[in-house]
């Protein structure tokens, strides 16, 4: 199979307004980044301890391995397919329609319910008591970011991603200063996990790692994609695994089993037991700077998912329109933001972490497979290493929280439904014309 095959023209495709090819390596490397150290680095360590217990490191590891394949075929991939839409295009033109189909679906799907949780943590953060009123706020102000063009949402990001990365910096110096009452033995209750809770936790973490989809997503607006998007998703995840391992290792030290496990904000209980507690509120800052930054970007990256899935008629068309000064698919960005806002007023979604680390998964190992069938690969992607991301991406989904799965499994089954239906509908049209 040819490694560079045209992409496959829809019967359903309009001729698409292309995006502006305006980020380079530094604003996409921020934007995958900044996706990564959202509201995942101030939450997810607690359930991932309570599964793995005094293995949560290797569970950072074990995650950041099976994201590293997926970062290696997006990488390839995008190279060969540089539009919006990530694994949603790659799927359609190297395996077929319906793989395609599922990679968007469970993107959009998973993502949209990550964006509300994000929101509400901010939102938790920054005022506890208007909780939901400043969520709902945060994704109209993020939105309104995104129509006035990619440039501004780069730029906002970079600047987010600063005060989070100097957050991060202050807990690690909190947890390092000490005391450690973990080490010195303190009493605390102790987890039940490890030993093959490591493998749910991977799961619970992967959630933490999925941001460089936004890179591979946004590959309509990079400047030489080629050479651009492999350099930004291999930096991105790089820093993130260094910060992330770093992190577990702290914590595991800094705070008992039971009390990681049990926490509702981890980095926030390591500075308040430290001796630099009074620097406590600057991690809540910090923490509404990442969620809000992580929010921004995932608004940006389901918004061109949609907005491909439109273009090839698996979303209804008016949501490829693409127009404004700056060129954005606004109403694609317009229908993320209702669609969240409506999860906001109607769903408690603070325990949606398993749900889209689930779709996630989905989405990549249709990457994987999309990888394994090209045929020119440079060195450092042999194709054993596209079936251990793909293989590694199914044990982590089946292994997340049974109600993650099946919760999952019913959109993913829905949303395929649907398409059986409307490509029924399209052809009693055609045979009746």
């Amino acid at each position: 199979m040819a490694s560079r095959r045209q992409m496959k023209p829809s019967p359903y495709r309009q001729t698409p307004q292309p995006l502006q090819r305006r980020l380079g390596v530094l604003d996409s490397t921020a934007i995958g980044l900044g996706s990564m150290l959202g509201a995942g680095v101030f939450v997810v360590f607690a359930p991932a301890a309570a599964l793995a217990g005094p293995l949560l490191a290797a569970a950072v590891a074990l995650a950041g391995v099976i994201a590293y394949c997926n970062a290696v075929a997006s990488a390839q991939l995008a190279a060969v397919y540089p539009a919006s839409g990530g694994s949603y295009v790659y799927g359609r033109n190297r395996l077929g329609e319906w793989p395609g189909f599922i990679a968007g679906w469970g993107f959009v799907t998973g993502k949209s319910a990550s964006c509300a949780a994000m929101a509400l943590t901010f939102g938790h953060y920054a005022a506890p008591e208007f909780a939901t009123p400043l969520a709902v706020a945060a994704v109209a102000v993020l939105t309104g970011v995104n129509l006035l063009g990619i440039t501004r949402t780069a730029l906002l990001t970079r600047i987010l991603l600063g005060a989070v990365l100097t957050t991060l910096a202050f807990v690690a110096a909190a947890a390092l200063l000490g005391p450690h009452p973990a080490a010195d033995g303190a009493a605390g209750a102790a987890t039940a996990g490890g030993g093959w809770g490591v493998l749910p936790a991977s799961g619970l973490m992967f959630f933490a790692f999925a941001g460089y989809a936004r890179i591979a997503t946004l590959g309509e607006e990079v400047k030489d994609p080629a050479r651009t998007i492999p350099r930004a998703i291999f930096a991105a995840l790089a820093a993130a695994f260094i910060i992330y391992l770093g992190l577990a290792l702290l914590l595991a030290r800094h705070l008992q089993d039971g009390q990681l496990a049990g926490s509702t904000a981890p980095l926030l209980d390591a500075v308040a037991g430290s001796r630099l507690s009074a620097g406590a509120p600057l991690v809540q800052a910090g923490a509404a700077a990442a969620c809000l930054g992580a929010l921004l970007a995932l608004i940006t990256g389901v918004g061109r998912t949609t907005m491909a899935m439109a273009r090839e008629g698996d979303l209804p068309a008016p949501l490829a329109r693409v127009g404004g000064t700056h060129p954005v698919p606004f109403l694609a960005e317009l229908a993320v933001a209702a669609a969240v806002i409506l999860l906001l007023l109607t769903t408690n979604v603070l325990t949606v972490v398993g749900f889209s680390s689930f779709g996630v998964l989905v989405y990549y190992a249709v990457t994987n497979a999309a990888a394994f069938t090209l045929a020119e690969r440079p060195g450092h992607a042999p194709r054993w290493l596209n079936a251990v991301g793909f293989l590694g991406c199914l044990l982590l989904a089946v292994t997340l929280p049974p109600a993650s799965v099946l919760g999952m499994a019913a959109v993913l089954a829905a949303g395929a439904a649907g398409r059986v239906l409307a490509l029924r509908r399209r052809r009693l049209r055609k045979a009746a014309a």
